[in-house]
């Protein structure tokens, strides 16, 4: 599976760095687009959710990649109680070799 990155960047300046174990992120963020938090972590449920059920239909496993980097984004804004009409900002989208898609 052709793994990514997500640099995201939260409404206090803070730099996530986001992986994915699918290129199914593209389908849910633009890099350099701006997403309210609340809308920015559901579309990180729907991809992430998506992208780990690709790595059980492939190899029969759950993909903690991809559950564990949901959690850390839900974690970051929980402990940073940002608004919900905050802004997140996708900063790139990015190949598993750090190269920019």
């Amino acid at each position: 599976m052709p793994e990514m990155y997500f640099d995201v960047r939260w409404p206090d300046g803070g730099i996530q760095r986001c992986y994915s174990p699918s290129t199914v992120i593209e389908d849910y963020f633009t890099a350099g687009t701006e997403y309210e938090v609340a809308d920015f972590l559901e579309r990180s449920r729907t991809a992430l959710g998506i992208a780990g059920e690709r790595v059980r239909e492939k190899f029969g496993f759950s993909c903690t990649g991809a559950s564990g980097q949901l959690e850390r984004i839900e974690e970051t804004a929980r402990v940073r109680a940002f608004p919900a009409d905050a802004k997140v900002t996708v900063e790139a989208l990015l190949d598993a070799d750090g190269s920019a898609r």
